[in-house]
């Protein structure tokens, strides 16, 4: 599985980092998690608002900060 958080940095986009990274250990998976800042990238998934979390590919949110709850839901 890979997990992308695209954003530019900013406070939200590190804390959905995070919280990917709680929700992995709380469900006992394992996944790729890479960072997306590069906004050449962040454009080729026609997001227009971070930070938003890719999970093989397909965007599961844009502009919103997710609970690692939540992030657990849709792993």
């Amino acid at each position: 599985m890979k997990i992308e958080i695209l954003g530019m940095g900013c406070p939200k986009c590190k804390q959905l980092y995070a919280n990917v990274q709680d929700a992995l250990k709380a469900a006992g998976k394992e996944a790729e998690v890479v960072k997306v800042e590069d906004l050449a990238k962040i454009t080729e998934y026609a997001v227009m608002t971070t930070p938003a979390l890719v999970i093989d590919g397909q965007v599961k949110s844009a502009g919103k900060l997710l609970s690692a709850q939540d992030i657990e839901k849709l792993l």
